[in-house]
């Protein structure tokens, strides 16, 4: 039972083939079994888990149930689950237990899912490999002397191996698509501000985005639906309809111009990587859509831009963890300053610690000018090139991450390739496009990602497209050895 869909539960569910019960106690079985291997989870909430599967069955047993209704799924540990420790794969939040719910975690307990736990992360979503969390790295399905990727390496990780039907995860420049990719799961990454950034503990407020992790394009559609919609607790919410994604996913791609990024299939992307991606372009073709050349000229700025604005909003955003007001608190400080400086230290990793130094560097007075506007004003450039992009086409397409899973500990004295792994994603959060990773053919046994990139709220099509293609193939049906 732990192979179906979303799609394919509910309907057991419904058809009281199975119930919520049932299948909850199943998936936490799984979990107690398998993720000693993986150490996909931080906290599993057993009793929780059990008590809401019981609700679903009554719902389904009055015919109140929904497509979610009863299905065992789990959350990102960034995202605060009233009552459940949020750690946010950090030694400052190791205590926190959230008094309230995250918007996304209170729509998707209304729609009836059930929350298996929380799953690991790199700290504060901050790394490409899940291995900057204060509570070890997560290991790869496929290949567990290998990484899921990150920061939602985690959720990637647990679906992938089959502990839980879908999980929620966040992309502030790739967290969600890469470890999608890398991981063999598709990843779905909204629009800015198709899902409420309330509760969600924030990195980059100007470039997180929540977004499901699931085994199908069509499940991703079923849990966009009940995750997006406007919030007027959070002020970058976007106040428009949500679509029918569910009911778009019927829809003849014959004649869809998919743009082809002749930046991304050159240097750098690994020859296996690229083979499986034209596969899947080709693909696209036979089934009627339309391949077209484009060019973001401006892509290949995308990280060195990222790695100025990120780390600047990451240094004012965490600037509220100091011992103080919030988070790990040192022994016998000395002073107010030791109190600072030691509970800052001791709270963060090497990695969070990096990127607020860097971020603190470039919103200082001397600097601002020179690298934090100037980095906005090139993101300016890459939406505008994306701008453009679309009026030659209706998707773009490329990789999602240059190479497949790399060994746990090959990046992990050079950040700067660790940055490079987020290469082809960096520049959709930049423009705050919707962007999804879906499995493209395996390369040497491992999985590949195919990226295709929506234009603005248009998840409806780029959810569609990929579900074609699915229908049309079972790459993203292949399961890992062992699982």
């Amino acid at each position: 039972m732990h192979y179906k869909t979303i799609a394919e539960l509910s309907l057991a569910l419904q058809q009281r083939e199975i119930s919520s019960a049932e299948l909850t106690r199943h998936m936490l079985q799984r979990i107690g079994r398998f993720d000693d291997r993986l150490n996909a989870f931080i906290s599993v909430t057993e009793e929780r888990a059990l008590a809401q599967a019981d609700e679903a069955d009554r719902k389904i047993a009055a015919g109140d149930a929904g497509p979610l209704t009863g299905i065992p799924i789990a959350h990102k540990d960034i995202f605060c689950t009233q009552g459940v420790r949020t750690s946010c794969g950090s030694r400052m939040l190791e205590n926190f237990i959230s008094p309230y719910d995250a918007s996304v975690v209170e729509r998707l307990q209304q729609a009836g899912a059930v929350m298996l736990g929380k799953t690991n992360m790199d700290e504060f979503a901050m790394g490409s490999s899940n291995e900057t969390s204060y509570y070890g790295p997560v290991r790869n399905p496929w290949d567990t002397e290998t990484v899921p990727g990150g920061s939602s390496g985690g959720s990637a990780a647990a679906v992938a191996a089959r502990l839980c039907a879908a999980a929620t995860g966040t992309d502030t420049g790739g967290s969600i698509r890469q470890p999608a990719a890398l991981s063999g799961v598709t990843g779905l990454k909204p629009t800015y501000g198709r899902c409420s950034r309330w509760g969600m503990v924030a990195f980059a407020s100007s470039l997180d985005q929540a977004g499901p992790m699931t085994r199908s394009a069509e499940d991703a559609a079923i849990m966009l639906s009940a995750m997006a919609g406007f919030d007027e607790r959070d002020s970058t919410s976007a106040d428009r309809p949500v679509d029918d994604y569910v009911g778009a996913l019927g829809n003849d791609i014959r004649g869809l111009r998919i743009g082809v990024v002749k930046e991304f299939m050159g240097d750098g992307l690994d020859a296996g990587v690229a083979t499986s991606v034209q596969t899947a372009l080709s693909e696209y073709e036979r089934l009627g859509a339309t391949l077209v050349e484009i060019s973001l000229p401006n892509a290949g700025l995308s990280v060195p831009a990222y790695y100025v604005v990120a780390p600047a909003e990451c240094s004012s955003n965490l600037a509220r963890f100091d011992g103080v007001r919030y988070g790990h608190r040192c022994e016998d400080p000395k002073d107010l300053e030791d109190l600072y400086k030691r509970s800052r230290s001791e709270g963060f990793g090497a990695e969070v610690q990096r990127r607020i130094m860097i971020g603190t560097y470039a919103l200082s007075a001397g600097y601002y000018d020179a690298y934090y506007l100037k980095a906005q004003k090139v993101r300016q450039l890459i939406a505008d090139d994306f701008r453009r992009a679309f009026e030659q086409c209706d998707l773009i397409a490329g990789p999602t991450a240059p190479d497949t899973a790399f060994r746990l500990g090959a990046k992990a004295d050079d950040p700067v390739a660790m940055y490079l792994s987020d290469i082809y994603t960096i520049a959709v959060n930049l423009a705050g496009l919707p962007g999804v990773s879906i499995p493209a053919p395996m390369s040497a046994g491992m999985p590949v990602g195919l990226q295709l990139i929506g234009n603005y709220f248009d998840e409806a099509r780029l959810l569609n497209a990929a579900h074609r293609l699915q229908l049309a193939t079972d790459w993203h049906r292949q399961n890992p050895g062992g699982f």
